[in-house]
């Protein structure tokens, strides 16, 4: 089986625990496993406002367990894990804000770092699990501003106190892979995907959701970067990505423990300053300035990912053009604008990705 039909029976009747799954990712995670069958346990952190796409989209009823605790509590992990006795476990808990990790650095660091230091600590005392997929970013990668993409074997790093701790996030991954895993035990693999869009992300300083708060507030969007390019694609696509080389480490195949890139097609490279052109076609009211005001956090302003070895190794593939994503993307918040059955409108729109 390959592509998205090799997902058809990977997951039924799984037992996966999934941290970070109040958040945006998290949330769209859980309701695709829920799709294929699985049965999830979520462990995360409360949502972090209201609204989010957790509660709009009542995720939560899709849980076989449900825990709000942090994955710097090592013991209440452990105790969740071994409750659960998952067969995979899926890490994406974590700061993933670059600006809030310079206002917060040591958070940003235990949370990433020590997060995932944790979460092996419990699965390498869980008998049951048989493979961890630990998400990190693109961000993890010593950005030379090159005008092509990174790959897997390129030089981890990151100045910024988030990008770093992602880059050690990854080490991490590495050393417990060939410290304790590398002859029995656990399949252990790293995902790195580009900056994603969709329906329901809510957090503070991310582009689409500070233009929907613009929007609804009657303002214009303080942009600081226009130029900035970005590997912008749909969440569902690198959710896929993991799907994909989950269930390959589930059948055993070791030779998918390692590290993988998911990034969009070079076309949907864009800078900041066309992605919002793009949305002004769905959003006519969507304003934006420059925003003049110097901040001492430095982004990254070109970044770019090869991901040829996802989609060679893993047959995975872009399934929406960007145009697609940011129509949808755009779609999801007039229906929670319009106060619309979130849950059955993402249900559909997850089911439109996978026909």
């Amino acid at each position: 089986m390959r592509g998205m039909h090799a997902l058809a029976h990977a997951f039924q009747g799984r037992r996966v625990f999934v941290t970070g799954h109040t958040g945006f990712k998290g949330a769209w995670l859980c309701l695709f496993l829920a799709r294929l069958g699985a049965r999830v346990t979520g462990y995360a952190l409360a949502p972090s406002g209201t609204p989010s796409m957790f509660g709009l989209a009542r995720v939560g009823d899709t849980l076989a367990r449900h825990h709000i605790a942090d994955v710097r509590d090592q013991a209440a992990l452990s105790a969740a894990m071994t409750d659960a006795a998952p067969e995979l476990v899926l890490h994406l808990a974590a700061q993933a804000l670059v600006r809030h990790s310079y206002a917060d650095p040591v958070a940003t660091w235990s949370t990433n770092v020590m997060g995932t230091v944790h979460v092996l600590e419990a699965l390498r005392a869980c008998p049951s699990v048989r493979a961890a997929l630990v998400v990190t970013t693109d961000k993890c990668y010593e950005n030379q501003h090159w005008p092509w993409g990174y790959r897997e074997n390129d030089r981890l790093g990151g100045h910024d106190p988030y990008s770093a701790s992602k880059a050690g996030a990854e080490l991490v991954a590495h050393s417990y892979r060939s410290s304790f895993f590398s002859d029995k035990g656990p399949l252990i693999a790293t995902a790195r995907a580009g900056n994603v869009i969709g329906g329901g992300d809510w957090s503070l300083d991310r582009l689409i959701p500070d233009a929907v708060r613009a929007m609804q507030q009657g303002g214009a969007l303080p942009v600081r970067s226009p130029n900035a390019t970005r590997p912008w694609q749909h969440v569902l696509e690198p959710l896929h990505g993991y799907l994909l080389l989950a269930a390959r480490l589930l059948a055993g195949d070791a030779a998918c423990a390692g590290a993988y890139n998911f990034g969009p097609d070079a076309a949907d490279n864009l800078s900041v300053a066309t992605l919002l052109k793009r949305l002004q076609a769905h959003w006519p009211q969507l304003a934006w300035r420059l925003d003049g005001e110097q901040h001492a956090a430095k982004e990254a302003a070109l970044l770019y990912l090869d991901s040829s070895k996802a989609r060679h190794e893993l047959d995975w593939q872009v399934r929406w053009p960007l145009a697609t994503g940011i129509e949808q993307t755009a779609a999801w918040y007039a229906a929670a604008h319009e106060a619309r059955d979130m849950r059955a409108f993402t249900e559909q729109q997850l089911e439109h990705f996978c026909a």
